[in-house]
């Protein structure tokens, strides 16, 4: 294994089930290939969002025997501070993206809880969602600057993971970018649910009104599993409870 995929190895915790699945991955060429390119554009002096550090973030945020649902993103985010490793998630006192409120708006209307003062998901994440985006890092200001690059080929290989190994999981896919990438999940064993993009340019196409969050709990209370708690605690609370470290 190469010094550059060695180390992007090393970010993926050891102890949330990802690193026994995927860690012969790093050996790959298309891997190595991809850490090598990483490794350049950060001495090239390139902004690399999000930090090498939280590249991984969704898969070590969420363990893979814990994984209820599925939410497939693309990129992330490409602005200051906004990415840190969670599909349409954003650090704590980042301005919520257009895709993101409304999603919150769509949970409000589906389940009546008032969108939060922030766009944080990592209390989703902690329950078992899986914020999984297709590429996982991205250059500051050049949206789709890493696509194509092998990330693509790394997270397909997670879905694969979690379609063969785990049992009645819910996978969101919104938009055509994603449900093509949901094309190896097996709807015998899983739950999918497809619709438009929440984008402001699509989500009056069927986004809003899908009904996912409720169908969502719907799915996994008759699977006899915890439904998520789909509401987010204020940005003040929020930024308590992970400076404890919860």
């Amino acid at each position: 294994m190469n010094p550059a995929a060695e180390a992007l190895r090393q970010q993926l915790k050891p102890d949330r089930g990802w690193l026994e699945r995927l860690g012969d991955e790093f050996e790959q060429p298309y891997m190595q290939t991809l850490a090598d390119f990483l490794a350049r554009e950060e001495q090239a002096g390139k902004t690399l969002f999000p930090a090498r550090q939280h590249c991984f973030n969704a898969l070590n945020s969420t363990p893979f025997d814990k994984v209820s649902v599925v939410i497939l993103g693309q990129d992330p985010y490409h602005g200051p501070g906004q990415a840190h490793g969670l599909c349409f998630s954003v650090r704590p006192g980042v301005r919520t993206p257009p895709s993101l409120v409304n999603i919150f708006k769509e949970i409000q209307a589906e389940l009546g809880i008032d969108p939060p003062d922030h766009g944080c998901l990592q209390p989703w994440a902690d329950q078992g969602v899986l914020l999984l985006n297709a590429v996982l890092t991205v250059v500051q200001g050049q949206a789709g600057a890493h696509q194509g690059q092998g990330w693509e080929h790394f997270t397909d290989r997670v879905i694969e993971h979690i379609n063969a190994e785990r049992e009645g999981v819910v996978f969101l896919l919104w938009g055509s970018y994603a449900q093509k990438k949901g094309r190896i999940i097996d709807r015998n064993r899983h739950l999918v649910l497809q619709g438009p993009h929440p984008s402001p340019l699509s989500a009056h196409r069927g986004f809003f009104g899908c009904g996912h969050f409720r169908q969502t709990n719907d799915w996994l209370v008759e699977k006899g599993r915890p439904p998520i708690d789909w509401g987010l605690p204020n940005q003040e609370e929020l930024i308590a409870r992970y400076k404890k470290g919860r």
